[in-house]
Order: C-alpha cells, then sequence, then structure tokens
C-alpha cells in the first residue's frame, strides 16, 4: 500500500475531513477499512496509519522497549494514548478531535501528503516551513543518494 499525493482541502465546521478519493482508493484496494491517527513524533502534523501499518509500528516500538522498565512503559503509554481510532463514513469523511486540530495547530484548512504507508495532515503554512527550498533538496538529495550503497 502506497500513499502518493499533495492534496489540499477544508475542514467542516464540526472538525470533519473528506480523505481524498485517491487515498480512499488505496485503502480500498488494500482491504483496510480502520485507521489509527495521532500527533506525529518529530513534526507538528498528524499522521493516519491504517490500522495494519499501525500494528506493524507498534509491534516494532514494543520489540525495542522492555516491560519492566518505567521509562519505557512511560513511552509507550504516551505513544499509544496520543492515538485515535477513526472511522469514514459512506461520504468518506472522518472526525478529527479538537484535540489533535489544536495540537497541530489546523484550523479549516489543510493539506494531505502521502508519505507511502502513512498519510500526514498539516496545516499549509506549517508545511510550508518545513520544506527546503528547490536548490536545498536538490543538493540534500544528490548528498543522500551519494551516500547509499549501489542498488
Amino acid at each position: 500500500m502506497r500513499f502518493i499525493g499533495n492534496i489540499e482541502a477544508k475542514i467542516d465546521a464540526k472538525g470533519r475531513a473528506f480523505l481524498p478519493a485517491v487515498f480512499r482508493k488505496v485503502l480500498q484496494a488494500s482491504g483496510e477499512e480502520n485507521l489509527v491517527l495521532r500527533k506525529d513524533v518529530f513534526q507538528n502534523c498528524l499522521v493516519l496509519y491504517p490500522e495494519s501499518v499501525w500494528n506493524e509500528r507498534l509491534d516494532l516500538l514494543k520489540s525495542q522497549l522492555h516491560p519492566w522498565k518505567h521509562t519505557h512503559q512511560q513511552m509507550f503509554r504516551q505513544f499509544v494514548s496520543e492515538a485515535e481510532v477513526v472511522t469514514l463514513d459512506g461520504n468518506g469523511r472522518f472526525l478529527i478531535s479538537k484535540r489533535l486540530l489544536k495540537v497541530a495547530e489546523i484550523d479549516q484548512d489543510i493539506q494531505f501528503i502521502g508519505m507511502d504507508n502513512t498519510i500526514e495532515m498539516w496545516a499549509p503554512e506549517r508545511l510550508k516551513q518545513t520544506l527546503k527550498t528547490e536548490e536545498e533538496f536538490g543538493i540534500e538529495f544528490e548528498n543522500i543518494m551519494n551516500n547509499c550503497e549501489a542498488l
């Protein structure tokens, strides 16, 4: 399952957004029905995980944590407690909690970014602040690709 694209949308007065049709098609083709939403660990955006991807990430996290270490238990608790299960209605809309909208500083405008097996949701002005200029992107991309082992 691969999500790609950069789609601008609006949130209605009740805090609902339409999941872009291109992303809904990918979910349907993959047989995914449930989604998990949480704030990104590093960026000021929200991330939609198909349930299978969420479960893989959760298993990976758990494999790195020791259940009898207090700090590890705290990390796991914080990671899962900030997640919310979301479901699409018959029209492809889903509700974003006021808490998460506030955390990501999303008002009415929202930008969906396909990020391989997840979907990021940004306040457009916040997204612009994180993106590099075309020149910076090209230089960094070249550096990364030249440091990769031969494919």
